[in-house]
């Protein structure tokens, strides 16, 4: 770095005077460890180089070196959602740095904490299109809840404690730090802690007074209330006052996609996940309400249907850290803005207050839901072809594996079996990609909760399609003695989108045969790509062997176990709400609704 560069910037003695001079790279890696972190995910390249070096010494931060950097921040999301701490990737500039940006933009929609630390050409050439030169942070703009461009080594404390705090403070997200070389080659004083200058950044946690109280009454006047749980429970960690205020209230539990795990399935309260693959009595509740008291969930188009036809009697109470979601889809009818864990607790008193110790009579409301649970309770059809049935395969896994388990899945057919027949006991526990939908999550996803949660079996339940996207992280775990285990649920097809083409393209199968199952050229065959990559790998085709499979999967924790199940292609996933239309043309199986709600356009 030329000396003039270097000198430019002159620093009071007094900040200096006793503070230890480390290269920018060596800043990076102590003001990691200084922040508690003890596992990243990376992959070095040129312009991260100065960084991997001091890596090498430090005794507290592991390193997991990736097979590409998609794996690296997917990892770092799972090891994210499966532990409430902070992800961590690292990539190098240009490709490496883009080949983050699936799942930066993954975290951004599912409000993962993550902290994407990237090398930059040096500043000297930025704007030039410098070899392996891009504009990273103009890339993810949108996609991050802030974007650091470090050119000097003096900021990167700084850059990275603010990172962090971003990444974890209000509603979390991802956060970009991308580093210049020169900026991490030159020297500074490392100041600890460093002063964080964030304008205009303030979350609200507490939140006011007369909403609560509106909100407290109108929960005391509905007949027909449904508490409606998103993600940010889970985020917020407030899965044990949502139960508080659950049992006091009475009311029936939904939980979305994100949310599983976020009140216990075994719950009377609890009628399933809504949504376009929702339980019927979750989907109908939501219908048939007249107030919706909304905790940490957004108005997706996944679970409204046509929002304008979505739980039409309903008034809403809205509950979110970001008041950018108040009132975005739906309008709420009492806006709360503020931190879940803290709202829940003020609500819950609130509500006691209200009621006076006569809790509301919602036994009608009950006695309706009760009666859709009865008639139309989650179950699938036998195969016709012989093959396994993929719904019975799946819980059969988290039958055996229990619900201290992890389960990560991909996207698609097999990531609805798993959200609705395994049974969720608490928060943490379900892992997938809800807002992007993002086929490749599953396998680093998994590695990075065993990482995270080393004592819990992690299964990456995962298709045929999705597993083709990021099995080379499969060497990864091997190498670092990670032990996944992962369930291939192979149809030979892009299975979901194999079962629209059925439902609406009079079955024209366009360039979703994937040809890997049964009666197929089996390109890959899975069980000989898995054994190349060190794992014990089994193939299961029969009913009679599906326990036995599992079972030899849960007591192998020396290496990473595949297997492929071989399930019918004709197996699809009920109830389904056909996209566009109301919620109330739910149906229970192909061509079979019922007779409820509003039947309109």
């Amino acid at each position: 770095m030329p000396a003039e560069t270097a000198t430019a910037l002159p620093r009071p003695p007094a900040r200096t005077a006793s503070a230890p001079v480390l290269t920018g790279a060596q800043a990076v890696v102590r003001s990691l460890e200084l922040l508690g972190v003890t596992d990243v995910f990376g992959l070095p390249g040129g312009a991260i180089l100065p960084v991997y070096d001091p890596l090498m010494d430090t005794s507290e931060i592991r390193h997991i070196l990736v097979r590409h950097e998609q794996g690296a921040g997917h990892a770092a999301e799972g090891y994210a959602a499966a532990s409430n701490k902070i992800g961590v990737a690292i990539a190098t500039s240009g490709p490496g740095a883009t080949n983050l940006v699936t799942a930066i933009a993954d975290a951004y929609m599912d409000s993962v904490p993550l902290v994407c630390i990237t090398g930059q050409v040096f500043s000297t050439l930025m704007g030039t299109d410098a070899f392996q030169e891009a504009d990273i942070v103009g890339i993810t703009m949108p996609i991050t809840k802030h974007s650091f461009l470090v050119k000097d080594a003096e900021d990167i404390p700084g850059a990275i404690a603010a990172a962090f705090e971003v990444a974890s403070t209000g509603r979390p997200g991802p956060v970009l730090v991308d580093i210049t070389k020169d900026a991490q080659q030159a020297e500074a004083p490392f100041v600890w802690p460093p002063k964080i200058d964030l304008p205009g950044y303030r979350p609200v946690t507490k939140a006011h007074g007369k909403q609560i109280q509106a909100a407290a009454q109108l929960i005391a006047e509905a007949k027909k209330p449904v508490l409606y749980v998103g993600g940010g429970i889970i985020r917020a960690r407030a899965s044990e006052e949502l139960l508080s205020l659950a049992e006091s209230t009475g009311a029936p539990v939904v939980t979305t996609l994100m949310a599983r795990g976020a009140f216990p399935d075994s719950h009377e309260q609890h009628l399933g996940m809504p949504g376009m693959h929702g339980t019927v009595p979750a989907v109908l509740a939501l219908q048939e309400a007249d107030l919706l008291i909304t905790l940490g969930a957004r108005f997706d188009d996944r679970v409204t249907g046509k929002a304008a036809l979505f739980a039409p009697h309903a008034k809403v109470i809205h509950v979110d850290i970001d008041p950018a979601e108040i009132s975005k889809i739906r309008t709420a009818d009492v806006p709360i803005v503020g931190d879940l864990k803290d709202v829940l607790v003020d609500l819950d008193a609130a509500f006691r207050g209200a009621i006076d110790g006569a809790r509301p009579d919602i036994s009608e409301w009950w006695s309706f839901l009760d009666g859709l649970r009865s008639e139309f309770p989650l179950g699938y059809a036998p195969t016709s072809d012989g093959l396994l049935a993929p719904q019975y395969v799946i819980q059969r896994i988290g039958e055996l594996t229990g619900p201290e388990g992890v389960y990560a899945a991909g996207v698609g057919q097999h990531q609805m079996w798993a959200a609705q027949f395994i049974k969720y006991e608490r928060p943490n526990a379900w892992l997938n990609s809800g807002g992007a939908g993002t086929m490749g999550y599953a396998v680093p996803a998994a590695m990075g909760a065993k990482v995270a949660e080393p004592e819990r079996a992690v299964w990456a339940i995962d298709g045929d399609g999705c597993f083709q996207m990021t099995n080379q992280e499969l060497a990864t775990c091997a190498i670092n003695n990670i032990p996944i285990k992962v369930a291939i649920i192979n149809n030979s097809s892009l299975g979901m989108v194999r079962q629209w083409q059925t439902l609406f393209y009079d079955g024209r199968y366009s360039h979703t045969n994937l040809n890997t199952g049964h009666g197929s050229i089996r390109i890959p065959d899975f069980v000989t790509l898995a054994e190349a990559y060190g794992c014990l790998a089994i193939r299961v085709e029969k009913e009679e062997d599906v326990d036995a499979a599992i079972k030899t999967a849960l007591e192998t924790n020396d290496r990473p176990v595949v297997i492929d199940f071989v399930v019918s292609a004709d197996a699809m996933v009920w109830p389904m709400v056909p996209q566009g239309v109301s919620n109330s043309y739910v149906q229970y199986a192909r061509d079979h609704s019922p007779a409820f709600g509003e039947q309109e356009d």
